[in-house]
């Protein structure tokens, strides 16, 4: 893909100026000498000048260009390419100023830099081919100098550090320290270059080690050419899924999809287990495993692609016969699921417990509701942190009589409807456990409430969704003697109106959602302790607006 005119001229003028600075910052630490120090700093604005020419034309590109996913990474990449020269621009005279301010050059071990300066250098001159022919090993090459520069760095940090015990010459081996990181940085920088390259090249936003994990997932699968990566989502853990396709095997014109999610080792395990035991305990409703790598800290997974829409999909688009047969398919498999996994041992939700735990995050977002209690003549009103408390003593022994197997976050999204099939299933199950139902019942009715839609139709329809989870899942609590259930339900549904304001910027709806935590909580505090099982939740008058 070609670049707009005025990137390719000047990124080629920034490679060349690199070149150059490179250069004279290895012959500088060869030799040290005042005068190459000087002509160092002379070229400050260089770098700089021509990184920001870059970054000007990727972004008059993105302004006139149609909005395609490769262009706009294409575009982006290189801007990044820029910035992360200039930095290895900066980072270069800042490691010759904190030389210069040695006074015993000895100290500084200066041949020490040759060498890995000249890695760098050797990078840097290799971006213009990994860019044009869009090289993912190349690429991977470039980024690799960073473990040879942390590794110079480690051996010189722990030389400084040594001579530092009992040194008269801590100033001067502390300005060397500040040499060695400055250069040890440009191994990051390098990493950036990398990781921007390897993103144009597969078509998706990848950081350097998750790479690997892909490439790991998708061996076997097809050559680059034949791998189709579209972005799907990015969680806010920072893991990453995206939508993979390829041919499978000569003649057959119709590509394979599935789904990569990659990101924190431990969360994607997590994920793993999740899948797993669903198609143990029931086997359909998960997505099947078909690759699992790790690497590093990192780890992804190739998951069967599940055909259909997602139930926040259907709430807001469908019609109301399409809309009414997902939500019959999907109660009757929460039913089915309930009753087959059902085992006698009995579940405490802890919902206030777990509503403690998030408090924080919610008030980072919206300091407005870490209230002190107020007193109004002589009524009280308690503060939130104060109703949790009693709350959470009155949930003590509130267990539910049986335990289920639950998905965990059963939130709209994670539920998807095949119309075809007429069948249910669910993603995302990392965090899925024996436990009380109602865990599952309060978040998928709030992960309603919470679109963010004001038609009042599409209000109404998310209103009716809710409260139809409701109403499904009361009848099954009756059946099956679970007296408490409207009350345990009610502090599940308070927890997740307030927690989920963390996830909420509209003050407005945020502010809503937190009246309603706080009016359910008051609600259910007020009755008889003794007395839950008699406490019937108003629903409807909860999720209407």
């Amino acid at each position: 893909m070609k670049l707009p005119d005025a990137a390719e001229e000047n990124m080629t003028f920034l490679l060349a100026e690199m070149d150059g600075q490179l250069d004279r910052l290895i012959a500088y630490f060869a030799a040290p000498a005042p005068e190459t120090a000087l002509r160092l700093a002379q070229r400050a604005g260089y770098a700089h000048n021509l990184s920001g020419r870059v970054r000007n034309a990727c972004l008059s590109g993105l302004l006139r260009s149609k909005r395609s996913q490769t262009r706009r990474l294409h575009l982006q990449g290189v801007d990044t390419i820029a910035r992360n020269l200039d930095l290895i621009s900066r980072m270069g005279r800042r490691a010759v100023s904190h030389a210069e301010d040695v006074q015993r050059v000895k100290l500084l071990r200066p041949e020490a830099y040759v060498k890995p300066l000249k890695r760098v250098r050797k990078q840097v001159a290799q971006v213009p081919e990994a860019l044009h022919d869009r090289d993912s090993r190349l690429a991977v090459t470039i980024g690799q100098a960073r473990t040879e520069l942390d590794q110079v760095y480690d051996q010189l940090f722990r030389t400084y550090t040594r001579d530092m015990a009992g040194s008269k010459h801590t100033e001067d081996l502390s300005n060397a320290l500040l040499t060695a990181n400055e250069i040890r940085r440009m191994g990051e920088a390098l990493q950036g270059i990398s990781e921007a390259i390897l993103s144009i090249s597969i078509g998706q936003t990848v950081q350097f080690e998750r790479y690997f994990t892909l490439r790991s997932v998708l061996a076997g699968v097809g050559s680059d050419a034949d791998i189709t990566l579209r972005p799907l989502a990015e969680t806010r853990s920072g893991s990453a899924i995206s939508s993979v396709s390829w041919q499978a095997g000569k003649g057959k014109a119709k590509p394979v999809d599935a789904v990569f999610k990659d990101g924190d080792r431990r969360k994607v395990k997590e994920e793993r287990v999740g899948v797993k035991s669903w198609n143990s305990v029931y086997p359909g409703l998960a997505p099947k495993i078909l690759s699992y790598e790790k690497h590093g800290d990192s780890a992804g997974m190739l998951i069967e692609h599940l055909n259909g829409e997602t139930f926040e999909d259907i709430v807001l688009g469908a019609s109301p016969a399409h809309l009414a047969e997902a939500q019959s398919a999907l109660h009757k498999t929460v039913r089915d699921i309930w009753k087959q996994t059902r085992i006698d041992e009995r579940a405490e939700m802890k919902a206030m417990d777990q509503m403690a735990g998030r408090m924080g995050d919610v008030y980072r977002l919206h300091p407005q509701f870490d209230a002190q209690a107020q007193r109004i003549q002589d009524h009280e009103i308690p503060a939130l942190d104060q109703l949790v408390a009693a709350a959470a003593r009155r949930e003590t022994g509130l267990c539910a009589p049986f335990s289920v197997w639950i998905h965990g976050d059963f939130n709209l999204d994670n539920v998807i409807y095949d119309p075809e099939d007429r069948k249910i299933r669910f993603i995302d199950l990392h965090r899925s456990r024996y436990m009380d139902y109602v865990q599952d019942v309060s978040v998928f009715m709030v992960s309603n409430y919470r679109l963010q839609v004001l038609d009042a139709g599409t209000r109404a329809r998310i209103a009716q969704v809710a409260c139809a989870m409701h109403d499904m899942a009361a009848k099954f609590a009756a059946r099956e003697g679970d007296k408490t259930f409207d009350y345990r339900l009610a502090l599940g549904l308070a927890r997740s109106f307030a927690s989920s304001t963390r996830f909420v910027v509209d003050p407005g709806q945020a502010r809503r959602m937190m009246l309603r935590a706080r009016y359910i909580l008051e609600t259910a505090l007020a009755v008889p302790e003794g007395q839950e099982a008699r406490f019937k939740l108003p629903t409807r008058t909860l999720f209407g607006d």
